[in-house]
């Protein structure tokens, strides 16, 4: 593991959704192989490769997946995804290990907390609520508002919303896309095990650091244990819609 920052580099952390703060990776794997059933003239992709381009656009998805594809196959195979999703899958919202406590860790230290997620804005918005992270972040921006990474305007939205610099940030991710998003905006990145990428991609981006999970945040920030329960005060919520 790279050494730790120097103290209190950052003031913003902005986190990866699905595969990151979430255990959705299986989930969106098997709902993504179910679409593609659903539409007989798509190709079938293996596994790995279906894991391997989580954290993309539905569409930018379909454009790896089927290159010499039309916009007319890409949208019934994300038209299916959607459907899929809200039928069978959207219900199976589950936080990875340590990420509530260190979401709730950054937060009782005075960091801002953000997310940039390739979701839409209404599922994000039903995650947040269904794990209670909703209140403890500050803001956030999908597919809905900006373009799919790795382009860097979720990223730079947020540092616009936060009134934060480029530099004062951190973008956390378990995709080698996350990384090439904070690169593109300017930022830190930081990689995450526990996603769809292995060690090898994400180190070929040059990430700041490579963690077994977010788990290990705090104390790669510099971050003490605390000796007793620290008092969390939640975001408000106009400013976790931004």
């Amino acid at each position: 593991m790279l050494p730790a920052p120097r103290a209190r580099p950052y003031r913003l952390v902005v986190f990866d959704w699905d595969g990151t703060l979430m255990d959705s990776i299986g989930t969106i794997v098997e709902c993504t192989l179910a679409a593609i059933r659903d539409v007989p003239e798509a190709p079938r992709p293996e596994p790995e490769r279906v894991r391997e381009a989580i954290g993309l656009g539905l569409i930018q998805t379909m454009q790896r997946f089927f290159p010499h594809g039309d916009l007319a196959l890409y949208e019934r195979v994300a038209h299916a995804y959607r459907e899929r999703w809200h039928a069978e899958y959207k219900h199976r919202v589950e936080l990875l290990a340590g990420a509530r406590e260190t979401v709730e860790r950054l937060r009782a230290e005075g960091f801002l907390v953000g997310v940039a997620t390739a979701k839409s804005r209404q599922g994000l918005e039903r995650e947040l609520e269904m794990t209670g992270l909703g209140a403890l972040v500050h803001a956030s921006r999908t597919v809905t508002e900006a373009p799919s990474k790795p382009a860097p305007e979720m990223l730079l939205q947020l540092f616009e919303a936060l009134e934060v610099g480029a530099e004062e940030a951190v973008m956390v991710g378990d995709t080698a896309w996350d990384l090439q998003m904070a690169a593109a905006a300017g930022c830190a990145g930081v990689g995450v095990l526990t996603g769809g990428h292995s060690r090898e991609l994400l180190e070929a981006e040059h990430p700041v650091a490579c963690l077994e999970s977010v788990a290990d945040l705090p104390a790669w920030l510099g971050l003490a244990a605390p000796p007793y329960q620290l008092a969390v005060e939640p975001a408000s919520k106009p400013s976790a819609k931004m």
